[in-house]
């Protein structure tokens, strides 16, 4: 199953936040944002500090893919 991060992107740019303004942001790593970039999995403690940063859920960045 794969992870689509679209609407991080989407909410990233709805809020004039670049990747790396996240990246500062959340504490998290370029490596990890290049995960997230490729769709590729990362742990739930990423997913939590972006959510708590940006003051969203997991819904409102993420996605599954069938």
């Amino acid at each position: 199953m794969n992870v689509s991060y679209k609407k991080l992107w989407k909410l990233l740019i709805d809020r004039d936040l670049k990747k790396k303004d996240l990246e500062q942001m959340a504490n998290i790593s370029h490596y990890t944002m290049n995960r997230l970039t490729h769709g590729e999995n990362v742990t739930t403690d990423i997913v939590g500090r972006i959510c708590r940063t940006l003051k969203v859920t997991m819904d409102d960045i993420m996605e599954f893919e069938g």
